[in-house]
């Protein structure tokens, strides 16, 4: 694929992308141990002087550094140049613990806008195209980070933030909107949205460019079918930059990492061994152009694969496969490992729309698992299907899936809280007692 904004380093031969990240993780290794304590006493600490790395073959002797590290330096510790020098922060949400702060200078700014104008282009987008942004704006990474990259593509941007979805549909068919940015649980209420008010002949959507939450390729083809788009992923973490560490292009098979930018490692998440291309581990990710709050080593928590493969687009940097889940986020239940996006499989497989939440509980000694799932206006209407039956089928669909039996109970269609953000999917009771 060719577009006026495609840069050519993300066609670059791969030894040449390796020679480049070789030179520049150098450079940053040096670059961190001089400007910021934590990490030298931390490479002291493991015994490794910044001479001792001499390329990307070296990365596996520097320490890991995780979210709990972050926790622990804030807000300043991990600060690489004076605050003087950053124009912006960025922050998690904090509903696990302290924040996590992230500080960017103008170039970080400018890279990470960079890279989320590559991920707009490779859904198609030039400046001729509507960008429609409803991630929330604000100290999340979503709407700031699509805004900026949305401007340096040429697009109209419109910042919508995320709510209101009168006001977002209003806008949406009124000004043209052609690609659409938000959360794939918003997506999926604003499909619901146009669905009920019969509009989608007046939308002139073509894209979505969809992250910050697990969503499977069933949600996938749901909100296509409902919007009328082609839905890319994306994928990025606030500590890192914020979105645009890695995108799908058309062929939507995985995720290009900006390996100019940031290198990845897949590790087995129990002993941090480096694992071959192919396996699942956890994703660990080096920034190598970060100037401001620059991670090296750092564990994402996100389960998934990467792969080499030639790409029919023409990018030639590493894909990383949609994360099956978070080592943090998956549950233990009745002796089972349990995901989420397992439960939404089967419950997308069998029809029904992404509105559900699972609820973990323990009662004495055994836990106990429901999910709560709603019908579709449709379902509901229907009267030959009872409600205990279609229950029973989802029981067995997750019995298959899990090797556990999940309570199951089918709702009224707009019973349970529609999400304009992250949608909140697992409430686990367990870590209230």
């Amino acid at each position: 694929m060719k577009n006026y904004y495609q840069p050519e380093i993300e066609t670059m031969p791969q030894d040449q992308i390796l020679a480049l990240q070789d030179e520049r993780l150098v450079k940053q290794v040096r670059y961190v141990y001089d400007h910021v304590r934590f990490y030298r006493d931390r490479m002291d600490e493991a015994g490794v002087a910044p001479e001792d790395i001499r390329g990307t073959q070296d990365l596996h002797k520097l320490p890991f550094i995780t979210k709990d590290d972050l926790r622990d330096q804030y807000p300043y510790g991990l600060l690489a140049v004076p605050l003087e020098e950053c124009v912006r922060i960025q922050s998690t949400s904090g509903t696990t613990g302290r924040r996590v702060v992230a500080f960017y200078t103008r170039e970080d700014l400018d890279i990470w806008e960079e890279c989320c104008a590559r991920a707009i282009v490779a859904a198609g987008g030039t400046k001729e195209d509507v960008c429609h942004v409803c991630y929330g704006y604000g100290l999340f990474t979503g709407g700031p980070g699509l805004n900026g990259g949305s401007h340096k593509v040429g697009c109209l941007t419109l910042p919508m933030s995320s709510g209101n979805t009168e006001r977002q549909l209003q806008f949406m068919t009124d000004l043209g909107s052609t690609i659409l940015c938000c959360t794939p649980s918003y997506a999926a209420n604003l499909g619901e949205a146009v669905a009920e008010r019969g509009m989608k002949d007046q939308l002139k959507l073509k894209a979505g460019i969809f992250g910050a939450e697990p969503w499977t390729e069933q949600m996938r083809q749901s909100i296509e079918e409902t919007l009328g788009i082609k839905a890319y992923d994306i994928y990025g973490l606030t500590e890192i930059s914020g979105p645009g560490v890695s995108f799908e292009c058309e062929e939507q098979a995985g995720m290009h990492i900006q390996e100019d930018h940031f290198i990845p490692e897949i590790i087995d998440p129990k002993t941090g061994e480096v694992l071959p291309e192919g396996q699942v581990g956890e994703l660990v990710f080096t920034c190598i152009t970060k100037k401001a709050f620059p991670l090296l080593r750092y564990r994402t928590r996100d389960l998934c694969l990467l792969t080499r493969k030639k790409c029919s687009c023409g990018r030639t940097h590493v894909r990383m496969l949609k994360p099956k889940g978070r080592s943090d986020d998956m549950m233990i239940v009745k002796g089972v490992n349990v995901w989420p996006s397992q439960i939404e499989a089967v419950l997308l497989n069998q029809g029904y729309q992404a509105n559900y939440q699972i609820i973990v509980d323990r009662i004495g000694n055994r836990d106990s698992i429901e999910v709560q799932v709603e019908m579709t206006p449709e379902m509901a209407q229907d009267e030959t299907i009872p409600v205990a039956k279609r229950e029973k089928k989802i029981v067995s669909g997750l019995k298959s899936m899990l090797g556990i039996t999940v309570d199951v109970s089918v709702v009224e269609p707009k019973s349970i809280p529609r999400s304009e953000g992250k949608a909140v999917r697992v409430i686990d009771k367990r870590h209230l007692y």
